[in-house]
């Protein structure tokens, strides 16, 4: 398997670490949307969010949760914007979260796509309803 996010958590390909760990690898983005702009990596291969097994997630999220902090003070920032893609716009099948420094007027504007409202309440039922049965399958 050729990943390139395993051969950064391996050490074989070199990247600007921030963090390393026994559930996560830490370090910052090739091509960040601002200086400081960290990728967060379970150090074992895991594709995507939904392959990660329950009990690795509540250490993963610890780690994403102490860089968030770290990004932030560490920047001056006055926040972050932390995000991750499941399968579309995920340019490395390996999963990674985003922990990006922000501030106000920094130029980015809220999410990166298009919002729109529910064309009614029966089409926000229809979808929860979608939702409520994939979880009891």
């Amino acid at each position: 398997m050729d990943c390139l996010f395993c051969a950064i958590a391996a050490g074989d390909v070199p990247a600007h670490r921030v963090y390393e760990g026994e559930a996560a690898v830490a370090f910052l983005d090739a091509r960040p949307l601002f200086p400081g702009h960290v990728l967060v990596v379970p150090r074992r291969h895991v594709p995507t969010l939904t392959d990660l097994p329950a009990a690795d997630t509540g250490p993963f999220f610890a780690v994403v949760r102490r860089i968030a902090g770290a990004v932030e003070a560490g920047m001056e920032a006055a926040g972050s914007f932390v995000a991750m893609n499941n399968r579309v716009s995920q340019s490395v099948p390996h999963l990674h979260v985003h922990v990006v420094p922000r501030n106000r007027g920094d130029g980015l504007r809220g999410f990166f796509w298009p919002r729109r409202k529910y064309a009614g309440d029966g089409e926000a039922a229809e979808a929860a309803e979608r939702i409520r049965g994939a979880l009891s399958a």
